[in-house]
């Protein structure tokens, strides 16, 4: 028993990690749900959801490794492709950006873009790989799984967040065009031409959905 309340009383369960754990949860079922919401409230969303996940990270402790050993990753390659395809198609021509803060900007003469697409799925798959191994309730797991989640943000998807955030910003409230708002356009001109639009994004949609559905629920 009291081997049992020491390890409860590590940082792993601590308010501020199990608050991070709610609400990533609840950012990557979003993002793994959101093919049927429009695409203008699909940003809406981000724009909520993605401060908490950050202001949510900087609170997150600081530990160190208690395992020599890899961990194991849960996002495939295919997954990560799918998902990035249907968060482009939410964007549509606004998923591109000009991107600002980058160290590669230092080195180059021409403006860089940036798509929301991609630095979305970045995050989700540094936070969904936390997650579950997270749920696998080991101690020392959970542990360097903390660690890496926290190095990770430091050093890359935190800055990635902060930069689609502005991205989105700028979309939502100038009212850019959106994915689905682009195709109405598209019908309205020539109908013939939905038949064949997208047809490889649909079909990537359709595995990557069939792969999450009925999945046991996370637990913490």
């Amino acid at each position: 028993m009291k081997e049992m309340v020491e390890s409860f009383e590590h940082p792993v369960y601590s308010p501020n990690v199990i608050e991070f754990v709610t609400v990533s949860r609840e950012f990557c079922a979003w993002l793994e749900g959101m093919e049927a919401q429009p695409s203008r409230d699909f940003v809406g969303t981000a724009l909520k959801i993605l401060p908490l996940m950050y202001l949510k990270a900087t609170l997150l402790p600081q530990v160190s490794n208690m395992l020599d050993d890899f961990l194991e990753k849960s996002v495939s390659e295919d997954e990560y492709e799918a998902l990035r395809l249907l968060i482009q198609r939410k964007m549509g021509r606004s998923d591109d950006y000009l991107e600002v803060f980058t160290a590669d900007m230092q080195r180059s003469d021409l403006p860089l873009t940036s798509t929301v697409s991609e630095n979305m799925a970045d995050i989700y798959q540094d936070v969904k790989d936390f997650l579950m191994l997270y749920r696998t309730a080991v101690t020392e797991i959970m542990n360097d799984a903390l660690v890496e989640l926290v190095q990770n943000f430091q050093m890359y998807w935190g800055q990635r967040l902060v930069n689609v955030l502005r991205a989105l910003h700028q979309v939502y409230y100038t009212n850019e065009p959106l994915g689905d708002e682009e195709e109405e356009d598209v019908v309205s001109s020539d109908p013939e031409k939905r038949k064949t639009d997208h047809w490889i994004i649909s079909q990537r949609q359709r595995e990557w959905q069939d792969e999450h559905v009925n999945l046991p629920d996370e637990e913490s």
